[in-house]
């Protein structure tokens, strides 16, 4: 006991004068993978899937706390903060640089300003003033910021005083039309299509980071949500229509001068959906979650940017992820599973999987005449990493893998509070 209050005591006085605080972890029991709890402290949450979490060098990877902006070491995830306040929203990391944004509260609370901070020395400098709306992404070059912003804010669930801090969004509830109470995932479904039919006044805009001039790319009465720059072309962002995915034509393409706006999937049959979007490394490719139809056909969708062409990799069921993601070197994917109330309703898909994708070659080498233009058609391989049997997934686990291809990153509330987690992709190859 002495030997433990001992170490407490110098793991609080190493926290209080900012020296990294080294994180423990487990072999999965069910999967044979060693996962390393990186910070369970109040708040601790991983980005988004699809937002830049780590480094140009990879070395170091950015995340939240209730405290602020956090950088975990990738070599041995130890922690340090890089800001510290209250009120901080952490952004994302620069492609170029090795700034870490962040939005924060103004002296007088309103408007929201835009910060950069060094993340190995903590020097921050403020970026830009946003008088409404938010920001959403930087492009390639760190040269302009995208927002959106909406003629008048609607809250998705009535009532809510802001997101559930358990799962980082609204605790959607509805009632169906018999007057019985909707599941979470079906509540959230009523509560999107409501505010996709408010039909409120939107745009898409950009701010450039040396001069602050702000300029409008996109306006419309759909709900515009999901900006994500290009990693590699500073003008081509993407962007989505949200609702729900069976409603409407989600993803998007267009110039941050508001030209060559471009539909990526068209949909062929009823009820088929498309969505949770993101780009390939080399931003040659959008990827995104599509099923033929929704709930019953799984698939991987890859559109070629440059080419217009497509590949298709099919997922079992139970493999069916809320987000996808693929690795540095794009020969591998991942994706972070779901309950039975999703969208799959896999019996058993809490699991995070790692994927080797496999192409279904043409019989005895013979093509089809125009195979050339046709969809190329795959298959997922899965193994599981990570039992999420404890998880809760209304806090969406969101993977990244890490620059160096180890690990994989993700949110969790398995041991009672969201904490930011790695699941080593070496060991044994347990598939479902």
């Amino acid at each position: 006991m002495r030997v433990l209050v001992a170490l407490m005591a110098v793991w609080a006085l190493a926290s209080a004068q900012g020296v990294a605080a080294q994180p423990s972890g487990w072999t999965d029991a069910r999967t044979g993978h060693r996962i390393v709890r990186i910070s369970t402290e109040p708040g601790a949450s991983s980005l988004y899937f699809n937002e830049t979490a780590f480094t140009p060098q990879g070395d170091k990877m950015v995340f939240s706390t209730d405290r602020g902006v956090f950088a975990a070491e990738v070599a041995t995830w130890a922690v340090k903060p890089v800001v510290e306040g209250k009120g901080l929203r952490l952004l994302f990391a620069g492609h170029r640089t090795r700034n870490v944004y962040y939005l924060a509260p103004s002296a007088a609370g309103a408007p929201t300003e835009v910060w950069a901070a060094d993340v190995d020395t903590g020097q921050k400098r403020r970026i830009a003033v946003v008088p409404d709306g938010t920001i959403a992404s930087i492009n390639a070059d760190e040269t302009l910021l995208a927002g959106q912003r909406a003629e008048r804010a609607a809250p998705l669930q009535p009532g809510a005083k802001g997101p559930d801090a358990r799962f980082g969004q609204a605790a959607y509830a509805a009632t169906g039309p018999d007057g019985k109470p909707l599941t979470f995932a079906e509540a959230k479904e009523v509560r999107l299509n409501e505010r996709l039919e408010a039909r409120i006044p939107m745009e898409i805009f950009t701010i450039d980071v040396r001069t602050g001039e702000q300029r409008s790319v996109v306006r419309s009465t759909d709900w515009l949500n999901h900006l994500l720059f290009s990693p590699t072309d500073p003008n081509l962002l993407m962007f989505c229509h949200e609702g729900p995915w069976h409603k409407v034509d989600r993803i998007w393409t267009v110039h941050a001068d508001g030209t060559g706006l471009t539909k990526i999937h068209t949909r062929t049959m009823n009820m088929e959906i498309a969505g949770h979007e993101f780009w390939s490394p080399d931003g040659k490719t959008i990827w995104y979650d599509l099923q033929t139809p929704r709930g019953e056909v799984f698939w991987l969708a890859g559109y070629d940017i440059a080419t217009g062409h497509r590949r298709w990799y099919a997922v079992e069921r139970n493999a069916w992820s809320v987000h996808y993601n693929v690795s540095p070197d794009q020969t591998l994917f991942a994706g972070d599973g779901g309950d039975s109330e999703m969208v799959a309703h896999a019996p058993d898909g809490k699991w995070l999987y790692l994927f080797r994708p496999r192409a279904i070659p043409d019989v005895a080498g013979i093509h089809a005449p125009d195979a050339a233009s046709l969809i190329t058609p795959g298959v997922f391989d899965g193994v599981r990493l990570a039992d999420m049997s404890r998880h809760d997934y209304r806090l969406e686990p969101n993977v990244h893998f890490t620059p160096d291809g180890k690990w994989l990153v993700f949110r969790s509330n398995m041991e009672g509070k969201s904490g930011v987690y790695a699941v080593e992709i070496a060991g044994p190859e347990r598939r479902p």
